[in-house]
């Protein structure tokens, strides 16, 4: 089954065209790794469908309710505030940098929103919050706040977070790209382990090693567009000149 579906997404900012035409969908538990330049789209198009941005033009679904459809000018229409706050539960997102309640306790950024917005028994909530958090090695931390953790620590709070909702699909807009090279290690290692849940994912990410060993589908975008998707033994192995151009710096790197 699908979960997420998006067809002919564009999006412009002042007449800029960041995203063109661009239809992707993901199954139930399939890890997809979006990888490319800067600047060639791939954040805004996570936007796109976590409805941090709005489309200008497109179809999004999750588990086929629709959430934003064209009307007959083709112009986008989104649904009813009721259904998106439903459909909306289907997912979690994690940033890049941690958006983590400073004033907030560890624990109590993870049981946040599930007590106030899904209206979740706090008990229930409460031993899912240390679950989690043994899982990602944090199981100490659960009355510091985010100002004395490290960056990996609280990347993997965020992760805890979003995964306290109990989405279908997790979102990762490059989760990597604020930590000391030391510390992406440790994060890495913590996204890898939740493909035991069979969570789908889809990681925007500079991390092309990392997004060949995880992925089931990897998508290279550039300039606004999907230039190629497959296989990671597909793409990272495709004879595209400009996908080979893409991936050329991190072979010589030691990819």
């Amino acid at each position: 089954m699908k979960l997420l579906e998006m067809g002919h997404v564009k999006k412009s900012f002042d007449n800029l065209s960041v995203i063109q035409d661009i239809s992707l969908s993901v199954k139930e538990g399939e890890v997809v790794s979006i990888i490319g330049p800067s600047g060639s789209g791939k954040s805004t198009l996570l936007r796109c469908a976590t409805m941090l941005e709005t489309m200008d033009s497109g179809e999004l679904a999750y588990l086929g309710k629709k959430a934003a459809w064209n009307d007959a000018q083709g112009h986008v229409v989104y649904a009813p505030k009721k259904e998106l706050k439903k459909i909306r539960e289907n997912y979690g997102l994690v940033f890049q940098n941690f958006n983590l309640f400073p004033h907030f306790s560890v624990l109590k950024n993870i049981m946040d929103a599930p007590v106030s917005v899904q209206k979740r028994e706090r008990g229930e909530v409460y031993q899912a919050a240390k679950e989690l958090l043994k899982r990602m090695g944090l199981e100490d931390k659960a009355d510091a706040y985010p100002c004395q953790l490290s960056g990996g620590q609280c990347q993997r709070v965020a992760i805890a977070r979003a995964l306290a909702l109990n989405p279908k699909i997790l979102f990762f807009d490059e989760p990597t790209s604020a930590l000391d090279p030391e510390l992406t290690g440790e994060v890495l290692k913590v996204i890898r382990s939740l493909a035991d849940l069979h969570i789908a994912m889809v990681i925007v990410t500079h991390e092309m090693a990392f997004a060949r060993d995880i992925s089931h589908r990897v998508v290279f975008m550039a300039n606004g567009g999907i230039v190629e998707e497959g296989t990671p033994e597909e793409v990272f192995a495709s004879g595209n000149e400009r996908t080979q151009s893409f991936l050329g710096r991190y072979r010589n790197s030691g990819m």
